[in-house]
């Protein structure tokens, strides 16, 4: 018979395991745990670089255009907005309901500063873009060097 030695925390650190696995089945990591959400939901975003400055692309299915705000403060991006509840359908006769409704709230800090007035941003089918070009101080030049 093999000796072994009681060690009276193994059962809670158990327990431990079993809650936050219990925790994180009912709220699914988003991913982001350097944000924190006050939102029902929150969409997905694509954010790239380009040379000529950063594209974000947010998919909105579900979203009207006049649902959706876009805010520059301080540097900061904000995206807000909110998708609705189909109207048509009584709200007794799902069988099955996946699509969040509500709210959403989404903020970014930019790495450059931004103009607000350059901004351009466009919403197709149910995809926002929103293109914020550089700065001219910011954008690589060439210059030409003559070798003798």
């Amino acid at each position: 018979m093999t000796v072994v030695r009681w060690d009276p925390f193994r059962n809670m650190v158990a327990l431990q395991d079993r809650i936050n696995r219990l925790f994180e089945d009912a709220f699914p990591n988003t991913g982001s745990e350097d944000q924190v959400s006050l939102s029902s939901w929150q969409p997905s975003v694509d954010i790239c670089e380009t040379s000529e400055g950063v594209i974000i692309k947010v998919d909105l299915p579900g979203v009207e255009k006049e649902d959706i705000t876009v805010e520059i403060k301080e540097n900061v991006l904000t995206l807000k907005g909110q998708r609705r509840q189909d109207p048509d359908l009584p709200e007794e006769g799902y069988y099955r309901r996946e699509r969040t409704c509500g709210t959403f709230h989404r903020s970014f800090t930019m790495r450059s500063m931004i103009a607000p007035d350059t901004i351009k941003a466009t919403f197709k089918n149910g995809v926002l873009t929103i293109e914020i070009p550089k700065l001219e101080e910011e954008k690589p030049k060439q210059v030409e060097v003559n070798i003798e």
